[in-house]
């Protein structure tokens, strides 16, 4: 029972906000604890639920997931569920889930209510979220909440053979602004607004008989319930639309509205998109991406994981791209064909930072003829000018849509990634590495769905490229020494740091493009193609459980380092001197070092399916 005790005492000294307890109070919480272990899809509670204890995560992986289904966010090793509840004495928001085999200490809420009231310190960490993540929806920025947690739920709706006069007085009744038009079955098919009415059917003079669906709406631009908030606000935004309904599988689940976005908005990536949509020069639009640094460090300040940070300044990134394209396309008039803007790099990947310079190109419609080129060659000039002049600066290696190789149609870039594969030289290797990160921003997408999908498989059955492709994402390693400590620049720029981008992020993003390539996996975030990777079987439940653990670990790290030097005035950049941190977090930054060492000597190895 000593050795339980002492093991317990050294997973917790070490731990905010135990560490915030003197000697005494510390001895009589462990002395408190009650050890659980739950098995792997096992409730540790029911939304709803009064709970009758604080839990600490000893061991295992905790979802919380809101009383809709809705997953939330994941919680591990150390992270602590249920003290606001307990301090607020209210019913627990969300459900908690185990995703491993789990070992809770639980900490009776008699005991923890008591520790609060005689400790203000530890009781004011919790006026924060735990590691800065939030545990219920109403203390996460609206960026962070995906769209079925703020959407209303079960919105009334009408059917298309239904009679407008029916509907104004559906409208008027219930106070509402629009009605989804759906089937018997719950498919939503159109949308009827009070603009709607107003226009096609007062202003045209229409018989109150007249169906619903001649005046509707029809398949009305939709959501998923995961997507987030910020995402149903870019929309509504870029769209100029005011209701957005939120389908699930092809039927109505929900309905978000300007007021909707109004009631739960705070100062975050919402502000700079609207002023986005409405900026009409480049130089307009730098005036809100000079913004950007501080957005980054309020919402790393705020305790916002990694990945919600980086998609947040790419939804920037993506808006001032479609805003500039909108602008060009006004000057120039419309495009002779089709056409889709894409971005690779960190944007196509939506893992950008504070430290951002441009990479994109263009894909063209096949009936493209050589007189056109002057107009895409003009629009490509615009953009990427726009975006150079906004701080994302022109890309040193000329992998921009203004060199002529990067705008080119749909044939001739089917024949660039056949010849990618087929002859995996150093600079198609390089290339591919670009490329296969391709995202669409705006235009015609229907140019690269196929396109992606049969490289994807091209590459996979080509077991040469893919030996290329596996040696290629070797060469960024990690800074380890060869007794474990950590190798720093000796360069005199950035002396005795750590690269934490090219060291860092760049080891796990090469080995996910891998991952991504061997399983056909069409994600393009890395995040995304780590989960996708195993959940397909290419790497094995715990390789991946703990790559995404050391590359959220070393995100973070990053985007902290930032942050810091945004607040003191200091331009973002990639290099962190480790004595800034902890002992703790250097041993936790080392340990994530060691994880992407491992899976990269088993990836050369040929045997990362079993790490």
């Amino acid at each position: 029972m000593d050795g339980e005790k002492q093991s317990v005492e050294r997973f917790l000294s070490g731990r905010q906000p135990f560490d915030l307890l003197p000697r005494h109070a510390l001895d009589a919480l462990i002395g408190a604890l009650e050890g659980r272990r739950l098995d792997a899809g096992q409730s540790v509670f029911e939304a709803g639920a009064r709970l009758d204890a604080l839990y600490v995560i000893a061991d295992g992986t905790v979802d919380m997931v809101s009383a809709s289904g809705v997953p939330i966010l994941r919680l591990g090793g150390g992270d602590l569920i249920g003290a606001r509840e307990l301090l607020r004495d209210g019913p627990a928001p969300n459900r908690a889930v185990t995703t491993s085999p789990v070992r809770l200490l639980a900490l009776s809420k008699a005991v923890f209510l008591g520790l609060a009231a005689e400790h203000p310190d530890f009781a004011t960490f919790f006026s924060r979220s735990q590691r800065g993540r939030a545990e219920t929806p109403g203390d996460v920025d609206l960026t962070t909440l995906p769209v079925g947690e703020i959407m209303t739920r079960d919105p009334v709706t009408i059917g298309a053979d239904a009679s407008v006069g029916s509907a104004a007085r559906l409208l008027r009744d219930r106070g509402i602004s629009s009605l989804p038009v759906t089937t018997a079955d719950g498919r939503l098919v159109g949308i009827l607004t009070t603009g709607d009415l107003t226009c096609r059917v007062l202003a045209e003079r229409c018989d109150d008989n007249v169906p619903v669906g001649e005046v509707m709406t029809p398949d009305p631009f939709s959501l998923a319930p995961s997507a987030l908030g910020l995402h149903a606000f870019v929309a509504m935004a870029e769209r100029g639309i005011g209701h957005l309904p939120v389908v699930d599988r092809g039927r109505l689940v929900g309905i978000v509205t300007r007021t909707t976005i109004l009631r739960h908005q705070s100062l975050s990536a919402i502000y700079l998109i609207g002023d986005i949509a409405s900026r009409e020069t480049p130089a307009a639009l730098a005036e809100v991406t000079a913004r950007l640094p501080q957005l980054l460090a309020q919402l790393v300040g705020g305790g916002a994981e990694p990945q919600v940070v980086s998609r947040l300044v790419t939804s920037v990134t993506d808006a001032v791209t479609r805003r500039l394209i909108d602008l060009a396309e006004a000057e120039l008039g419309p495009p002779p064909v089709p056409y889709l803007w894409l971005a690779c790099g960190s944007q196509g990947r939506s893992e950008q930072t504070g430290v951002s310079d441009q990479d994109n190109c263009l894909i063209l419609d096949n009936r493209v003829r050589p007189e056109h080129d002057g107009y895409f060659a003009a629009l490509a000039q615009r953009v990427c000018a726009g975006l150079d002049a906004c701080g994302y600066v022109y890309c040193p290696g000329d992998m921009m849509a203004t060199t002529p190789r990067w705008r080119q149609p749909v044939a001739t870039w089917r024949s660039y990634y056949a010849g990618w594969v087929r002859t995996p030289n150093p600079m198609a290797q390089m290339l591919a590495s670009v490329m296969f990160d391709l995202r669409p921003i705006a235009g015609d997408e229907t140019l690269y769905e196929n396109l992606h999908t049969e490289t994807l498989a091209m590459a996979r059955a080509n077991s040469i490229f893919v030996a290329h492709m596996v040696a290629n994402s070797l060469k960024h390693q990690p800074p380890l020494s060869l007794f474990g400590g950590f190798w720093l620049i000796r360069d005199s720029d950035h002396r005795d740091t750590l690269d934490l981008k090219h060291s860092g992020v760049v080891p796990v993003v090469d080995l996910a493009r891998v991952y991504a390539l061997q399983g056909a996996l069409t994600p393009v975030n890395t995040r995304e193609r780590l989960i996708a990777a195993r959940e397909a079987g290419v790497i094995s439940p715990s390789g991946g459980h703990d790559l995404l653990d050391a590359y959220d670990l070393i995100a973070e790290t990053r985007l902290r380092h930032q942050a810091r030097l945004i607040r003191e005035g200091r331009k973002p950049d990639n290099f962190m001197a480790p004595g800034l941190l902890s002992d703790l977090e250097r041993n936790h930054l080392r340990s994530a070092f060691v994880i992407i060492k491992t899976m990269q000597s088993a990836l050369a190895q040929g045997r990362h399916a079993l790490v």
